[in-house]
């Protein structure tokens, strides 16, 4: 290589190197200039809001500013208001940029974002100031927060909690309604310096944990001057008032709880509401609810849950140093819940439970012709205003333990229906034309059973009557073997397909969830002697109280079923829940002979006759066994019975059942107590 190649080289990579360094001195220039831009500055500094990095937004502050305020201070003051508000979505849209001087620019923009109490937008103006090194940074002050905010002032959040919607009966009165309690509660500040002496003591007089005071105190929420609520006691009496007063930090306030006025009557159907728990708040995080809202637990108060609580209003407001309120930012009204009106009669469904309340028991009652539930009575039973007012250990373990299981709402269940289930045999029988009415299936004594194949397995009766053994005498002295024939003449696949027509396996549809009723465990009839069994009620039924009504209800409508409701409706536009349940001529025959089940003297309902009402009915007793050669089993008692005028204003259908009739005059203990709905 010549010296000239080389000095050429050398030049070139002289003017290479000197290239990229201009070059270089250029893109560094510009990105100096682009990342010291004010307009991407701001739009930097709210993005960092948007993340929450309150530290990182303090680092835009000018140097000035950070003499106003530490960034300790910065953090909590950016952090309690944003949070507090719930802000979110934060975007800003810069409106116009005004260079003021070579060190000074100030820029206009407009603020968006979500809250709390709804969406909110304003305008702001914000400069922005060169320091020495030619940099920008944000002139900040706490009306960069809001326009309206200076440094003295605080942001507040009120919310107002609505009035949960009420439950009423048929005649508006209420099941469900607005009350007033004493809220027992600590304010920590206030507190002495035996904080763990007081708290025992506390936790003695309320009947509540000393863990559950400590908990509620370490709420996230809780300040020193926070009123920590532990307990609403419906009627507190002086003593129990003196005694909590003594312990410093005690608060005592009326407030308002939600009533049961009717108490353990109709606990099963309303259920209660409590305070919302931690998995609760997070499964409706956005359904507007806080850690100190009530939510409904069982019941109706879970059911119509959306339509009763309504939604909470909120007011986002700057207070001065005063304390007093200088400007709403925004304010979102609440709702007050939705009332709710029920076809129940809570004088009906009173002394119902009245005349039952020593029993096992479900009732049903309902207006056969609308489909409207007037009753539904489970007894034993417990009051729903223990758990509003924080149900003590010991009445908790009570009712829990108890035998007789008061938490059991019966008449959601299902039980084995006894001869109360022939006349659906019957009414199936005649639809499908196995059989007519008037056939005689022949006199078999009080003991039958097909063929030896059988073997030990007969089928027993307690009926003896005069006559041939057709489908009225049957009804009417309650004729196992007669049904168990029946059964076998419909057969297995007939018989099965019909029980699903009339909702076996099925949802009882409306607003109560009930067990489905079944005809065979696994939806099956395994053998002969299931299915003869299955004629009188025995074998594998199980049939809940308010679809039995509804299926009873056919003997009303001409073959259709009604279909039950419990939300009042001001105009009656009855739903059949299945059309040609069972045939026309089929329903008004078993009709006909269910009269004759009471009217007849020798009918098995014949004590419920009432001068100048013509009820139709069945008798049922079924037994409970846990073999066919138990003899220690205990039986259940039906009676199921309607008003069977056309023209009666009353109109009306009962099925009731009660457990443990056996040495008791079995179905015939019930008949009284129906007679008695009757006469009310």
């Amino acid at each position: 290589m010549t010296n000239l190649q080389k000095a050429i080289i050398i030049i070139f990579v002289i003017i290479l190197v000197i290239g990229l360094s201009v070059g270089g001195y250029f893109i560094y220039r510009y990105s100096i200039s682009s990342k010291n831009d004010p307009s991407d500055l701001l739009l930097e500094y709210f993005s960092h809001l948007s993340d929450k990095d309150y530290e990182k937004m303090y680092s835009y502050l000018t140097e000035e500013s950070k003499q106003t305020i530490s960034k300790e201070d910065f953090v909590t003051r950016n952090k309690n208001i944003y949070d507090g508000i719930e802000a979110d979505n934060i975007t800003v849209d810069i409106t116009q940029v005004n260079k003021i001087n070579n060190d000074k620019t100030q820029i206009t923009y407009t603020t968006y974002m979500n809250t709390l109490a709804g969406k909110i937008n304003f305008s702001n103006t914000v400069d922005f100031i060169k320091n020495k090194e030619k940099k920008y940074y944000l002139n900040w002050s706490s009306k960069l927060i809001y326009p309206e905010l200076e440094e003295t002032d605080k942001v507040r959040v009120a919310t107002v909690e609505p009035k949960r919607g009420e439950i009423l009966d048929r005649n508006n009165v209420v099941l469900a309604g607005r009350g007033v309690a004493s809220s027992v509660g600590l304010v920590p500040g206030k507190m002495s310096e035996n904080k763990e002496e007081d708290i025992n003591k506390i936790s003695q007089i309320l009947n509540i944990s000393v863990e559950k005071i400590n908990t509620e105190l370490s709420a996230s929420y809780v300040k020193d001057d926070t009123f920590v609520p532990l307990k609403n006691i419906s009627d507190l009496d002086k003593q129990t008032e003196e005694a909590l007063l003594q312990i410093k930090g005690i608060m005592i306030k009326e407030t308002d709880k939600r009533q049961y006025p009717l108490g353990e009557k109709l606990s099963h159907l309303i259920g209660y509401i409590q305070n919302i728990n931690a998995e609760e708040l997070e499964k409706n995080k956005d359904k507007g609810y806080t850690a100190s809202s009530a939510i409904g637990k069982t019941g109706l108060e879970k059911y119509y849950e959306d339509r009763l609580k309504g939604s909470i209003g909120y007011e986002i407001y700057i207070i001065n140093s005063s304390g007093n309120k200088k400007h709403t930012i925004v304010k979102k009204e609440g709702k007050d819940g939705e009332n709710i009106k029920l076809t129940i009669d809570s004088n009906l469904q009173t002394k119902i439970y009245e005349d039952y309340k020593n029993e096992k028991s479900a009732t049903v009652v309902i207006n056969p012709k609308t489909g409207e539930i007037l009753a539904l009575v489970s007894t034993p039973s417990y009051d729903s205003n223990d758990f509003i007012n924080g149900i003590s250990q010991e009445k908790w373990n009570e009712l829990s333990n108890n035998e007789n299981k008061p938490f059991y709402s019966r008449y959601q269940a299902t039980w084995t229906p006894g001869s109360s289930f022939k006349p659906v045999i019957a009414a199936i029988g005649l639809t499908t034309n196995k059989f007519t009415a008037e056939e005689n299936f022949g006199k078999s004594g009080t003991s039958w059973q097909k063929d030896s194949s059988w073997g030990n397995f007969r089928v027993t009766t307690l009926a003896q009557y005069g006559g041939v053994a057709n489908l009225r005498n049957a009804l009417v002295y309650s004729d196992n073997i007669y049904f168990a024939k029946a059964a076998l003449k419909i057969g297995t696949s007939t018989l099965i397909e019909q029980f699903k027509k009339i909702g076996f396996d099925t949802e009882v549809p409306g607003d109560l969830s009930v067990t489905k009723s079944q005809y065979g465990n696994n939806s099956k009839i395994t053998s002969e002697a299931q299915l003869a069994n299955t004629g009188y009620g025995q074998g594998e039924v199980l049939v809940n109280p308010l679809h039995m009504a509804s299926i009873y209800s056919a003997f009303v409508n001409n073959g259709n079923m009604i279909k039950p409701y419990l939300e009042y409706k001001e105009t009656l536009s009855p739903e059949y829940w299945v059309t040609g349940a069972f045939s026309e001529e089929a329903a008004n025959t078993v009709k006909e002979d269910l009269i004759q089940v009471v009217e007849s003297p020798g009918g098995t309902g014949h004590s419920a006759k009432i001068s100048g009402i013509t009820l139709a009915g069945k008798t049922g007793t079924a037994e409970i066994k846990k073999s066919t050669t138990d003899t220690t089993g205990t039986e259940l008692g039906w009676f199921n019975a309607f008003i069977a005028d056309e023209n009666s204003q009353k109109q009306m259908l009962v099925v009731s059942m009660i457990e443990d009739v056996k040495n008791r005059g079995g179905s015939h203990y019930v008949i009284p107590k129906v007679k008695k709905i009757f006469e009310y």
